[in-house]
């Protein structure tokens, strides 16, 4: 990346002062919209998108019935989102028998998700989030628009129950939402 940055700005296609304004100006963006990020313990917000087939998909379906890995994620085929996607494939019978159903969630179009799917042989939904509606309603912050790599574990009565954020350890994001899974039925009992 700096090697880009530097191609650019003796490429005299962007200007010093220009980029670090850039920079300033998207670094605070996304640093203020992290600070809103939902913890343990929120309700979490309902929603109502399309996945990557058009149908529509409600939180509140679940309610009462599954718990939710609600992952957001950068973006379709890179390196990182692909190894998370398919560590939450290689384990998907795993959330299955713990109750929980996996929606990941990016800025990517309908269509690009629908070839993630495809050529990964995901099992589970994408909803594309591209003007970032339900990543700020979660607090999921935002950079040159993708989203931040956020995982959210919301019990089957509607609450947060785990919050895991981490850009450089994407498969990191499975390992710690089935830890979390184990106890988010106690919190729904009560």
């Amino acid at each position: 990346m700096l090697r880009n940055i530097k191609d650019l700005i003796e490429g005299g296609h962007m200007g010093f002062k220009t980029l670090i304004l850039l920079f300033m100006v998207l670094g605070v963006a996304g640093f203020a919209e992290a600070g809103k990020l939902l913890k343990t313990g929120d309700a979490a917000p309902d929603f109502t998108a399309k996945d990557q087939d058009g149908k529509e998909i409600a939180l509140s379906q679940y309610k009462g019935v599954k718990n939710v890995v609600l992952y957001f994620y950068p973006k379709d085929f890179t390196k990182g989102c692909t190894a998370e996607a398919c560590s939450f494939r290689d384990n998907y019978e795993v959330f299955a028998k713990k109750g929980a159903v996996v929606i990941g969630v990016s800025a990517d179009t309908d269509e690009s998700h629908r070839k993630f799917i495809r050529e990964e042989k995901l099992p589970f939904r994408l909803i594309s989030d591209p003007q970032g509606r339900i990543a700020d309603m979660y607090g999921v912050g935002r950079f040159m628009g993708m989203l931040s790599r956020v995982t959210f574990i919301i019990d089957k009565s509607g609450k947060i129950k785990f919050v895991y954020s981490s850009m450089k350890d994407a498969v990191s994001h499975v390992s710690e939402a089935m830890k979390a899974l184990e106890g988010a039925d106690q919190g729904a009992k009560k």
